[in-house]
Order: structure tokens, then sequence, then C-alpha cells
């Protein structure tokens, strides 16, 4: 499958249809598909991606398969991605509506139901654990778990909207990498001189 509109649509058709529990929840199988089975882009541009999405208003899942086809083929895979996404789920919403009424009240179904989340809770701990350890790397164990530290502190005590503490450690991080740069470069500067 070498055309790329039809990789486009296949995937994000695949994370729709395959994604349960809301848009954070799908968030790990988009990272799949877009940088283990067609490698769009790296680990860490889907980390500054995710970053951005989540930052601006409206579904996370949404804005991810925009991007990507957008990223891959312009406004025409925007729109393929986009609507590869949500028409499958929308249809299979609308034709099995019925069926959830009529079975709403079977054990069965609560039981499937409940059986799912776990594995959605492993799937967002596995990412985050991912995202974390390369935060670790690039920052080194004392500053990542003192930036872990601040970022809980401000979502839970200072009651910050997360978009604001995203917002606030993307500023850090920029700003972060580009003295750790300039420091870097005068060091190599006086190593030679």
């Amino acid at each position: 499958m070498n055309n790329p509109y039809l990789q486009i649509g296949v995937a994000m058709c695949r994370t729709g249809i395959l994604g349960y529990g809301g848009g954070p929840s799908i968030v790990p199988l988009i990272r799949y598909e877009a940088v283990t089975r067609y490698r769009w882009m790296s680990d860490e541009e889907f980390g500054e991606v995710l970053a951005i999405a989540n930052a601006l208003p409206g579904p996370i899942a949404t804005k991810l398969s925009a991007y990507l086809g957008y990223r891959q083929k312009g406004v025409i895979g925007a729109l393929i991605g986009l609507l590869s996404h949500i028409v499958p789920t929308s249809a299979a919403m609308v034709g099995l509506y019925a069926f959830i009424t009529f079975f709403s009240t079977s054990p069965v179904v609560k039981g499937m139901i409940s059986a799912v989340v776990p594995v959605i809770a492993v799937m967002l701990g596995v990412m985050s654990y991912e995202f974390g350890e390369k935060a670790v790397k690039g920052l080194g164990v004392a500053l990542g778990i003192a930036l872990f530290a601040v970022s809980i502190a401000l979502l839970q005590f200072a009651a910050l909207h997360p978009a604001i503490v995203i917002a606030a450690f993307l500023t850090y991080g920029s700003i972060h990498h580009r003295v750790k740069a300039r420091w870097n470069d005068r060091r190599t500067q006086k190593g030679e001189g």
C-alpha cells in the first residue's frame, strides 16, 4: 500500500474504529500508526504535536488525524484523515443505537465495557512512561522529577488549566534546549581553543 492517501485513510479509519473511550484513549493508537507503522514522524515529533494539540480547543483525536493528513498531503490529506477517522465511527453509532438501547441493562454488555477500561488505562500509562523516560533522558533525572512535581502541583493544587501548564512547559523546554545548546557550543569552543 504505497498510495499516501490510502495510507492516511486506512490508518485514521483504524484508529477511529478501534479507539474506545474518547480522545485520550485513541492517542496511543494514532501514535502507533504515525510513528511505528507508517513512520510519518519520530516519537519526539509526535510528542511535540501532541502537546500542541492538547493546548488547542477541541477533540484531540480529530486534531491529530487532521494534522497527520495535512502533514502528509496538505488540505486534501487533512480532509481524508479527518473524515476517515470520524465517518466510520459515526455510522457505527447511528447503526448500533437501537442495539445499545435494547441491551444497555444486559450484564454481558456491562461486563464487556468494564473489561475495556483497564486496557485503556494501561495503554495511557505505557505512553506516559515512554514520554517521561524521554524527558528524563533529555533533562536529567533530578530536573525531570522536579518538573514532574511542579506540573502535578500546578494541576492539582493551583488548579491551573492543563493548556496553561502545557504552554508553560513548552516555553520552558524551548528555552532550556536553546540555553543547553549554547552552553555545549561554548564548552566545545573552549576545549578546541
